[in-house]
């Protein structure tokens, strides 16, 4: 197990005990992604390959928050911006 791998799952279970929603749902996005891409290829991840999911998830939710303003939906681009914030801590 990589040490990011190690250090996002501690978080997940600091959010759980703070009760941060919004943190947690993202982390759990993040894991999620992790165990798929590992599952696809039957092996654990190193940090370098945590960090290409990292930046691929960035990236979509940049992608979202450019047609989220540009329907005019501003509570769903501030939530995007706030993944984004959860996901770049670990970049």
């Amino acid at each position: 197990m990589s040490p990011l791998k190690d250090r996002i799952t501690e978080d997940m279970k600091a959010a759980m005990r703070a009760r941060e929603t919004a943190r947690l749902s993202t982390i759990r996005l993040l894991l999620a992604a992790i165990k798929q891409r590992e599952v696809d290829e039957r092996k654990d991840l190193a940090d370098a390959d945590v960090l290409a999911i990292l930046d691929k998830m960035i990236k979509q939710r940049k992608d979202s928050i450019t047609q989220f303003e540009a329907g005019n939906r501003k509570d769903l681009a501030d939530a995007e911006r706030a993944e984004i914030a959860v996901l770049s801590a670990y970049m």
